[in-house]
């Protein structure tokens, strides 16, 4: 095993210091600890130039475009120019139809689609608990999840399409003319056709996550109450939802990164204008129209780097909120 080692350190080239025996004086004095830790800087170090050149300096680099003109001069006016644009923030359209803008717009995805999706998958799981071959129910329901969005997109197209699809045909059987047509066409339904159809694509993954907290619980947990005859219901927000909490948080977490960085499923369903008059833009499209239009003004570069900054703060807040109260409830 020691002669393994030594094989495994020489084709590293390792420092001569973590080198039993090895090293001249001074080295030789140095603890197991101070080894240790030369180890721990060895091995890190390659992920960490890794991580420097691929996430903090392109990171460091958005936030620094996002304050400086294209002639290099500090300026505040692209984050003015961002947020008095009606592309980003939009009050004259409230409160309904779109276009309300991409910060409403993604606020709207928030607002909708988490907590459908999350009850909706909580809800699965209980009722697919005790069912045999809920496996391969279960694996049906999470072909959404692991199905490209940009192909998720395409099929929420012919979903709400008038025709082909299935919702205006079921609005039109169901005598409901104002529903029966193509959803994603109209101002009035381009944001919620795509928010209620993305539900499907995203409920599979709490589905699976609320499965396995599922079977942490014990069991005697939910004799006990039947014994002392306490109602499901009772049950369920005495026992279950509550030992489900860590793994309500990592879904709030995962899903609300989701919705915050929504882009090709918006793409792919409508187009890169965000849809008619833009109704269903959101903030990843809006920085990406930026980027395309900065290639022939590149004033728009420093206003794409502002959506980016943008992005990243709501990020940066959201999670580190939530990561807050799952260590406090820990």
């Amino acid at each position: 095993m020691r002669e393994a080692l030594a094989g495994i350190r020489r084709s590293l080239r390792l420092p001569s210091f973590l080198h039993r025996g090895g090293g001249d004086q001074r080295t030789a004095r140095l603890g197991p600890r101070a080894r240790k830790t030369a180890t721990r800087v060895v091995f890190l170090a390659p992920a960490l130039v890794l991580v420097i050149f691929l996430v903090v300096y392109p990171v460091l680099q958005t936030v620094y475009l996002s304050f400086v003109t294209p002639q290099g001069t500090a300026t505040l006016g692209n984050y003015e120019r961002v947020i008095t644009d009606p592309t980003t923030l939009n009050p004259a359209g409230l409160p309904w139809p779109p276009p309300l803008g991409t910060l409403l717009h993604n606020a709207l995805w928030i607002a909708i689609h988490l907590p459908i999706s999350l009850f909706f998958g909580l809800w699965l799981a209980l009722i697919l608990r005790e069912v045999k071959g809920s496996s391969i129910v279960k694996s049906a329901i999470f072909l959404g999840m692991v199905t490209p969005m940009i192909v998720g997109g395409v099929m929420l197209r012919f979903l709400f399409e008038q025709g082909p699809g299935v919702v205006p045909a079921f609005f039109d059987a169901a005598g409901i003319p104002s529903l029966a047509r193509s959803w994603l066409l109209y101002r009035e339904t381009a944001l919620l056709g795509l928010i209620f159809g993305s539900v499907w694509l995203w409920t599979g993954f709490s589905l699976i996550v609320y499965s396995a907290g599922l079977t942490t619980i014990p069991k005697d947990y939910f004799e006990a109450a039947k014994i002392d005859g306490t109602p499901p219901h009772r049950m369920f927000f005495r026992i279950t939802f509550p030992l489900l909490r860590p793994m309500t948080l990592v879904i709030i977490t995962m899903t609300l990164l989701w919705e915050l960085k929504i882009f090709d499923i918006v793409y792919a369903a409508v187009d890169r204008s965000g849809g008619t008059r833009g109704s269903a833009d959101v903030l990843s499209l809006q920085m990406y129209r930026y980027f395309v239009t900065g290639a022939t003004n590149p004033v728009y570069y420093g206003l794409a780097a502002v959506v980016a900054t943008l992005l990243t703060l709501l990020t940066l807040v959201g999670t580190a909120w939530l990561f807050r109260r799952m260590v406090k409830r820990g």
